[in-house]
């Protein structure tokens, strides 16, 4: 001991080096840092960026299928125990609409087929009672949500590998098994399906798309004009003519034959019709309701509807405590007489079609035709070049001489008013 504490004395350059020793429990005990934990996260978060980046980068030329399958797989042979598998499975599910695969079921379970196998399946009860690996479970479940909302039904092949890799008693079984449960149910439980592609071309898209708002299989689909490309043969300008088109059921036309000629119709729209991911406008053809002491009620024909009786006469007996007369608000909103579709929702536009409803309904000719579309001046301006059967009106037009409100004045008195609202 003298010898070699005189030769450390002797040198003066090295340190001594002493270890502390201290128990278990104290370091139990000692608080984790917040860094430590935002370390973590910014970890977690630069493995899903990373991720992210690998679907760009492969996807440089064009995002197809093909070149999803291609990031899948070189996820899959980079390592064999496929660390970051989850990370890698949210980033998939995130970019699947942009590569135009969310509905591919051969993609779904390939993603489930990323998950290792038969290492998150539970042993015993224990496990399987305090959820074993809830981060990857609740994964598998995500994948199957998304599934659930696109209107995918998993396939047997999806059950294997569940199994694989989950077990029996897992969550991602339970959620397999209520998908199988409810979507047989509700498959074919919509009269009125909407296909999954719908019609490229906006004349045959206006024609569904007024088919499915009519709901009456005796109402005729008229084309009154097609999208046309013309040339002006002086300034040689590309002028495009929109595309119309109508729809009229014969109960309408009756409607219509029997309206007050000494009373307006009006020209409303656009309303907009969702279908899916595409939005259309429409235009309608109605009238005010008719004041009271013209309304006439005419009696129904009993074998018009032999399914769905109009009118049921039935003599129950009252009860003490029934009434006698029933409180309903009939709400009158008048009729529709048609409708239609159309690219360039102008007046001069539906002018056209007007013109063209009137050779089969003449009424149209003696009946004053009122425009009240949705404009950004919210102003109503009438065409000289209309058609003789045709006259069309304005309604609150303002004077000329007044000036037009200005863009900052107008969104001062919507502030004003949305916060008056909100008081």
């Amino acid at each position: 001991v003298d010898f070699l504490s005189a030769g450390l004395s002797s040198e003066g350059q090295c340190d001594v080096l002493r270890h502390f020793h201290c128990s278990p429990a104290f370091a139990k005990s000692r608080p984790v840092p917040a860094e430590f934990v935002d370390d973590k996260d910014k970890k977690r978060d630069r493995s899903l960026t990373t991720h992210e980046d690998l679907f760009e980068q492969v996807a440089k030329e064009a995002k197809t299928k093909a070149m999803f399958n291609m990031v899948v797989d070189v996820f899959i042979k980079r390592d064999i125990r496929r660390r970051g598998h989850v990370e890698f499975i949210y980033a998939a599910l995130k970019k699947m609409p942009e590569f135009g695969v969310e509905r591919d079921l051969n993609i779904y379970n390939k993603l489930l087929d990323v998950f290792p196998k038969e290492v998150f399946v539970p042993r015993n009860f224990i496990q399987r009672m305090f959820n074993h690996y809830p981060r990857q479970q609740e994964c598998g479940v995500q994948v199957l949500e998304q599934m659930e909302n696109y209107g995918i039904m998993p396939n047997i092949e999806t059950k294997v590998l569940l199994v694989q890799i989950f077990g029996e008693k897992s969550h991602p079984i339970r959620k397999y098994q209520r998908i199988m449960y409810w979507f047989p149910k509700f498959k074919h439980l919509n009269p009125y399906p909407v296909p999954q592609q719908l019609p490229k071309d906006p004349v045959d898209l206006a024609r569904f798309s007024l088919t499915r708002i009519a709901n009456d299989l005796d109402a005729k689909v008229t084309v009154y004009q097609v999208q046309l490309w013309t040339l002006l043969g002086s300034n040689g300008e590309e002028i495009t003519l929109p595309h119309i088109v109508g729809i009229q059921s014969p109960s309408q036309m009756e409607l219509l034959a029997k309206h007050n000629p000494r009373r307006p119709v009006f020209v409303e729209g656009p309303f907009p019709l969702w279908l899916r991911k595409t939005c259309v406008y429409y235009y309608i053809l109605r009238a005010e309701p008719a004041p009271p002491n013209e309304k006439v009620e005419e009696p129904f024909d009993p074998e018009r509807c032999l399914y769905y009786p109009l009118q049921l006469d039935l003599d129950l007996d009252l009860d003490l405590g029934d009434e006698e007369n029933f409180d309903v608000e009939d709400l009158d909103e008048g009729p529709v007489f048609a409708m239609c579709m159309t690219s360039q929702g102008d007046q001069a536009t539906l002018n056209h079609w007007i013109s063209g409803l009137q050779q089969s309904n003449p009424i149209l000719g003696q009946v004053p035709t009122l425009f009240r579309l949705d404009t950004p001046v919210r102003e109503l301006q009438a065409s000289d070049d209309m058609e003789p059967g045709c006259a069309c009106r304005n309604e609150n037009q303002r004077e000329e001489s007044q000036p037009e409100e200005q863009p900052e004045n107008r969104m001062e008195e919507e502030l004003t008013r949305g916060q008056s609202m909100k008081q």
